[in-house]
């Protein structure tokens, strides 16, 4: 993808943004923007690795759970602002995603976004077929990685950001955390553990302008190779049950690199299912390809500790807020 298709993306989620509490779909857009919606609905998810119909979703939904939080506004008020046409359309989707209806999650008064505003990379390296560097998080690192963990929200179902910025301070301390990088930008990070031979991948997030180029893979080789002892014999994390509509892709993408089901998990209401990926095995191996560039294997940079979206797991008590029932 060309710096002007970015570009226009990005004037495309901004204009989103400005219209959230009106009814869009694709049509509306591509009509507002002055686009062909068949070249729009095709730029906007190669840039995005989503749907324009999903992110609008995803996003006004979002916003629709902040209201029922911290505003006193009707049900029926906020699902006509979120481009609902009824009270019943609004609560069928919103319980997809949310796992609770609206009344439930007004009662609860607990909120977490499904999808914040994406914010791309106008100049992408790795797009090039250049690999990304990987090093170790430094704490300086922190104010950065949380401005990218707003990326890959669509991951982490329960999200706290303030409970994660200050478990990610110990990650980062124990040289338990890793960056990878095209030129400055932060396009993929990773927090894992280690306990009785089993490590734990307790965070894994690949900026949404970047999956399906190999980042996620660079990631677990990384910590395969220098971050997980010789006597862990497989490595965990836990992501969406099959078939959630609240998944963009986590799940398909750990099939794809050799993790396996494993027991069904309810985090803090919200369900979900292990998988595990044995060391014997190994970590399938992906490229890095990009539209304009080659194929390139996605490599590894050397870092050392201190130096310088799903995703959770149940050894990770405080990055994401969670109570773990194993069924």
């Amino acid at each position: 993808m060309n710096h002007c298709d970015i570009e226009s993306v990005t004037n495309v989620i901004a204009y989103i943004e400005a219209h959230l509490q009106e009814r869009l779909d694709l049509d509306r857009v591509a009509m507002d923007i002055h686009y062909s919606k068949f070249h729009l609905h095709r730029m906007f998810t190669q840039a995005t690795n989503i749907t324009i119909h999903d992110y609008i979703r995803r996003r006004q939904l979002t916003e629709a759970a902040r209201h029922l939080v911290f505003s006193e506004k009707p049900v029926l008020e906020i699902a006509l602002s979120a481009g609902y046409g009824s009270q019943q359309a609004f609560a069928g989707i919103f319980k997809s995603m949310y796992k609770r209806t609206p009344r439930e999650y007004k009662r609860n008064r607990d909120f977490y976004p499904l999808q914040m505003a994406f914010d791309l990379n106008k100049s992408p390296g790795v797009c090039l077929g250049r690999p990304g560097e990987i090093s170790y998080a430094a704490l300086g690192n922190i104010p950065e990685w949380m401005a990218f963990v707003r990326q890959v929200l669509d991951g982490f179902p329960g999200f706290h950001e303030e409970e994660h910025r200050e478990s990610i301070r110990s990650y980062v301390r124990d040289g338990r955390a890793i960056l990878m990088r095209d030129g400055e930008v932060i396009i993929g990070a990773a927090a894992f553990s280690c306990q009785a031979r089993a490590g734990s991948i307790d965070f894994l997030g690949v900026h949404p302008q970047y999956r399906h180029r190999g980042v996620a893979g660079a990631l677990l080789d990384f910590m395969m190779e220098k971050g997980f002892a010789g006597d862990v014999e497989e490595v965990s994390i836990t992501t969406f049950r099959q078939g959630d509509p609240a998944d963009t892709g986590q799940r398909r993408e750990y099939r794809e690199l050799g993790f396996e089901e494993a027991e069904f998990l309810t985090e803090f209401g919200y369900p979900t299912q292990r998988m595990v990926l044995q060391r014997s095995l190994g970590p399938k191996r992906k490229t890095v390809t990009g539209s304009m560039g080659n194929n390139t294997q996605g490599s590894v940079g050397k870092g050392v500790p201190g130096s310088s979206g799903r995703i959770i797991s149940d050894s990770m008590q405080k990055v994401i807020r969670k109570k773990v029932v194993r069924i």
